[in-house]
């Protein structure tokens, strides 16, 4: 019998505990009771769940069993508990009491429960498996990363400590008066909650900064479990809190358009009825009020709350608006407000799509909104339920179904035809398949300088297993010097017809190279290439041409992988390293990356030319690449030229290559190579000074820029917001 419980937390006079526990076979029958210290059995609330994870590591396939438990039982201070659990024909009876459970909690605990957890048998199991589908190199990086991330990362409640405004920034924001003081409206639909949850929402509302807003709660708990007697205790306290009881229970959409209803002032505000706003949270939406004129919605980071308020976790700070991100994955979420009229003119929640309907409805609110402003602060804690979709997927997959539809109905609204919305990498995660429009030419541009064994196995694959056949390739020979090189060029000419070789006779410059070589170029579409690439999905062109035709979308780009399928691209930030840099290098594409944003489609400042796609029109007006910039940055520079066109720039990770470059690659080794990146430094940096200085707008200033994993900024090197240190002189 192998068995783990997961969750241990005390609520109010409870203990509450969440794991599992399987047999030999799925078949086998698992007991489960709960004893005080002299072991006489105890009354508890139990709750099968599923664990498909469970099953799948230990089974190697899905059962039809609930292999989870969610036991529920009393307490009182001092007193010892056991669980027990039977099965196999043993029995394991595990201690629990007050100070225990304190101890257990600890971030120290903690630190050796993920240490322990690194050797359990759960994690042998997921190693092996690891190791068969990706080899034993990407074994050792995955547990690499994993020891790392025990030490060279803040632990988040540390870090929120260091950061949270202080009882003097927060009694400043008390006093203080902008010129416009909007009123919100806090909406909050409210349905068998439980008391303490409430009453901390409630509490965190009146603890508020800013004065200037409302309450309005409807109540949709069924009759005789209302929490009414709460509310008009907060109503008799604060007349800012007005409340309705429904009777019934009108569902998630129905409860939260009654407590709209009653809703007067400038903006919605939406919260849920168990979480909790930070004190700052109102205050920080004023003044972006304030310093964003005309702003229609806006929306925080957030982070996670534990059942019992003890502990803070998993905090997700995100990028300024992503409209592509939003069609991958519901970011957005908390907190979130909405002018009211733009509110009204779209809408508010629609029961069909329950379970993403605040999916839908941010949809529907940013189609319309003419200014959408993102807080890059922390003001919301999510508590975490263990049936909630912030924790367990699985548990509401109706939730994710409903996503996919509200994702299509925006893509109809918006004049974007998609074959469908898929499961992307996990529940709540989306792949969009996008309808190819007719048949456009694609012209693929390769410099080369020799090397045609990385030449052939760039073409070849292309044309002979590639999914799209409108392809013409353009390679612009360099100064080779084999004459193997030109005998190759002319075989695979007359092999493919759709391949033609032109010639640059001057000396080495990327961004003329490839200049040059859309001169001869006839496709609608562009599609630089390097020459040591290689296709894996085959259907990498029709993924980035699905972005691609969009007429909002200036440049696609791909996911690469090293040889050793380590990521060598996954976007482009601007500030990482100074200037710009790949996100999330050297992580193995089994590995999970922050909020799965490797494996999110979503729009970036910038992707590496390396692979990217562009519609020969954009590229034509945006004046093709900066010839000035001959070896560094020039890809970079054109992605920030094709955004100053109101263009976005998309990255494709469904678009799947190798990219043989090396890891060591473009170490400026030489007094020659150092003076031409430190000049094509300067070059970037005085042509782009606002973005270095504010920030790439598609991270976070809260995320560090002297890695590329996404972590916790280093408080003791980093100040919040301050760009990378140049070293480089600009003059």
């Amino acid at each position: 019998m192998r068995y783990s419980v997961d969750v241990v937390r005390i609520r109010e006079n409870s203990i509450q505990l969440n794991g599992w526990a399987i047999g030999k076979t799925p078949e086998a029958k698992i007991s489960y009771r709960v004893e005080d210290r002299n072991h006489r059995p105890i009354d508890h609330k139990y709750v099968s769940t599923r664990r498909d994870d469970v099953s799948q590591i230990y089974f190697k396939k899905t059962v039809d069993r609930d292999l989870g438990f969610d036991i529920q039982f009393p307490y009182e201070r001092g007193e010892d508990y056991y669980l027990v659990i039977c099965g196999d024909g043993r029995k394991i009876r595990i201690k629990y009491n007050e100070d225990l459970i304190a101890k257990r909690s600890s971030v120290a605990h903690k630190r050796k429960q993920k240490i322990k957890d690194l050797m359990n048998m759960e994690t042998v199991h997921v190693a092996w498996d690891f190791f068969k589908e990706n080899g034993l190199k990407a074994l050792i990086l995955k547990s690499k990363h994993k020891i790392q991330g025990l030490d060279n990362d803040y632990d988040y409640a540390e870090w929120w400590n260091l950061t949270k405004p202080t009882e003097e920034e927060l009694k400043a924001q008390r006093e203080a008066v902008f010129p416009e003081m909007p009123e919100f409206s806090i909406v909050i639909p409210v349905f068998k909650t439980p008391e303490k949850y409430l009453k901390e929402m409630l509490d965190s509302i009146l603890d508020q900064t800013y004065k200037n807003w409302e309450l309005c709660i409807a109540d949709g708990s069924p009759e005789g479990q209302s929490v009414e007697r709460i509310l008009k205790k907060y109503a008799e306290k604060d007349q800012r809190i007005r409340y309705r009881v429904l009777g019934k229970n009108l569902g998630i959409a129905g409860n939260t358009n009654a407590a709209m209803e009653m809703a007067e002032g400038d903006f919605i505000v939406l919260a849920d009825h168990d979480d909790r706003m930070t004190p700052n949270a109102l205050y920080e939406f004023a003044k972006a009020i304030n310093e964003n004129p005309g702003v229609d919605v806006l929306y925080s980071d957030e982070d996670k709350l534990d059942m019992d308020g003890g502990a803070l976790f998993d905090p997700h700070f995100k990028p300024d608006f992503n409209p592509d991100l939003l069609t991958s994955v519901n970011y957005i979420c908390h907190l979130l407000a909405v002018k009211r009229v733009l509110v009204s003119w779209a809408g508010g929640f629609k029961e069909e799509y329950d379970g993403a309907q605040d999916y839908d409805f941010i949809f529907r609110c940013t189609e319309q909104a003419k200014k959408i402003c993102h807080v890059p602060k922390v003001l919301y804690h999510w508590r975490c339920h263990q049936d909630s979709t912030a924790s367990n997927p699985e548990s509401k997959l109706y939730a994710f179904e409903a996503g996919s539809r509200a994702i299509m109905a925006h893509y109809e609204r918006m004049g974007i035809r998609a074959e469908k919305v898929e499961k992307g990498v996990d529940y709540g995660i989306y792949h969009t398949k996008f309808v190819i429009e007719g048949n456009p030419l694609v012209s693929v541009i390769i410099p080369n300088k020799d090397h045609t064994g990385d030449l052939d196995q760039c073409i070849r694959p292309m044309i002979t297993k590639g999914t799209y056949k409108n392809l013409e390739f353009v390679v612009v020979e360099n100064n080779s010097a084999n004459p193997e090189t030109f005998s190759y060029y002319e075989k695979i000419q007359k092999e493919f017809p759709n391949v033609r070789v032109v010639r640059w006779e001057r000396e080495f410059n990327y961004a003329a190279i490839n200049n040059f070589g859309v001169g001869f170029a006839k496709g609608e579409y562009l599609l630089f290439l390097n020459n040591d690439v290689e296709m894996i999905a085959e259907n990498f062109v029709e993924e980035m041409l699905g972005f691609g035709q969009r007429d909002d979308v200036g440049c696609v780009g791909a996911r690469l992988l090293y040889e050793d399928d380590t990521i060598q691209h996954a976007g482009v930030v601007v500030g990482f390293g100074g200037i710009a840099g790949h996100t999330f290098i050297g992580l193995h594409k089994a590995e999970n990356s922050y909020f799965h944003r490797a494996m999110c489609a979503q729009d970036y400042s910038a992707v590496t030319a390396a692979c990217m796609m562009s519609k020969k029109s954009v590229f034509e007006k945006a004046g093709g690449f900066t010839e000035e910039l001959a070896v560094a940055f020039n890809d970079i520079d054109y992605c920030m030229k094709v955004r100053s066109q109101g263009k976005l720039v998309v990255y494709a990770p469904y678009a799947v290559l190798h990219h043989y470059e090396s890891k060591s690659r473009g170490l400026e080794d030489t007094p020659e190579k150092v003076a031409r990146f430190n000049k094509e430094v300067a070059i970037f940096a005085k042509r782009w000074p606002e973005i270095l200085k504010k920030g790439d707008p598609y991270y976070n200033p809260n995320l560090t820029l002297r890695k590329s994993n996404f972590s916790l900024r280093d408080l003791k090197k980093e100040k919040i917001g301050e760009p990378y240190k140049l070293e480089v002189p600009l003059d």
